[in-house]
């Protein structure tokens, strides 16, 4: 399903939508159905009540004939059941007023609780939903703010997930209501409004947030939505994306930490895949998170420190130390330090290696015929190695 882009939506959103939160939530039955089911219910509970009038009948007097039909019966079930009792047909005998009290009352309150049954559900519903909604923004903190939910904050959602990050944790802004059912029914929050906008960040609790990613299709919305951003939330990382490199430099200055120009993007990974498709299917299993192998950033552990970069168990492709990132060829990166982060190469955490029958490989065992141990995954690394 093509989903609408965020800045069309943006157009077409109608007032009393904005501002908007929607949380994940079991999925409710069809309104129909429920008062179908309901309508069954109550029209059952009237059948009942004529049946026993009919039987006992004999029982009952009318002040207009004296004798009790059939129509009858269903007029006094209905008039009886609604709480209007004319009083032009009663009980006189005392099988009658016994079946009244333990039958026809009983039946009379059932029947009311049906009819109102629907009104209290939906005050008991918006009351949840209220109480649910303000326990969210209490507990929420360093979360993850995605806005715009087309290709790019879709696909940045799923890489966010497939790292560790628990779906709660993600809050989904988006302007066109189907976009942010489509989020919620994933599992994630959701905002309906135009993030350009400081009041709809707020309700995204964007001023706590720990991240924020804009995959918005405009570079002007990005630069906007940037701009908000750092505004509202000073120590936030904030990535965005952008169609045009000509506009990275514009959106770094509005206050995002790092821009990812996706034209520019593909477009590289397009030429490398042209020169050497192998390269290119390399490129894409390492920007693709849980198979495979993975690009993480992770830190040194202790034994690792004072070693150089080609004695750590995994292929390790540059040092962060400070601010500075240091390509792992350079000699200034060894030896390691206590402080510095690795960007390696290391195997999808989904994928466990296993020895022939079953049983999970050693993880210091070598490679068949090669005398070289695999590389660790990226949940297997203690700080206090």
């Amino acid at each position: 399903m093509k989903l609408p882009s965020y800045d069309a939506a943006a157009r077409d959103v109608p007032e009393d939508l904005s501002h908007r939160v929607m949380l994940p939530r079991r999925a409710p039955k069809a309104p129909l159905r429920q008062v179908a089911r309901r309508l069954m219910m109550a029209l059952l509970v009237l059948a009942a009540t004529i049946v026993v009038v009919w039987i006992d009948r004999a029982e009952y007097h009318d002040n207009a004939d004296g004798s009790v039909s059939f129509l009858d019966c269903v007029y006094y079930a209905t008039v009886t059941l609604s709480t209007t009792g004319y009083g032009d047909i009663v009980p006189y005998g005392d099988s009658a007023r016994l079946l009244n009290v333990l039958l026809i009352t009983p039946l009379r309150v059932l029947f009311l609780i049906i009819l109102v049954g629907t009104t209290l559900e939906v005050l008991t519903e918006r009351t949840r939903e209220q109480w649910h909604l303000k326990r969210w923004r209490t507990a929420l903190r360093d979360h993850t703010v995605i806005v715009g939910y087309g290709t790019k904050g879709r696909s940045a959602a799923q890489t966010l997930c497939a790292t560790g990050l628990a779906r709660d944790r993600i809050v989904v802004v988006d302007p066109s209501s189907k976009v942010i059912e489509a989020a919620v029914a994933e599992g994630f929050a959701g905002v309906v409004g135009d993030a350009t906008r400081s009041d709809v960040l707020v309700r995204a609790e964007i001023q706590r947030a720990h991240q924020v990613v804009i995959a918005t299709q405009r570079d002007d919305t990005a630069v906007l939505v940037s701009l908000t951003a750092r505004q509202l939330n000073k120590r936030a990382n904030i990535v965005a994306a952008v169609r045009e490199e000509e506009n990275a430099p514009l959106l770094r200055q509005s206050g995002a930490d790092a821009v990812i120009t996706s034209a520019s993007a593909a477009g590289r990974l397009l030429g490398l895949s042209v020169h050497s498709p192998s390269a290119g299917i390399v490129m894409e299993d390492l920007i693709q998170q849980g198979s495979g192998l993975d690009l993480v950033e992770r830190p040194v552990v202790k034994s690792e420190v004072g070693k150089s970069v080609r004695e750590t168990d995994d292929l390790v492709v540059s040092v962060l130390r400070g601010h500075r990132l240091i390509g792992y060829d350079d000699p200034v990166a060894s030896p390691l330090q206590t402080a510095d982060r690795l960007i390696t190469i290391v195997r999808a955490a989904a994928a466990e290696p296993t020895v022939p029958g079953g049983q999970p490989r050693p993880h210091n065992a070598t490679l068949p015929g090669t005398g070289v141990s695999p590389m660790r995954r990226a949940d297997e690394y203690r700080p206090d190695e």
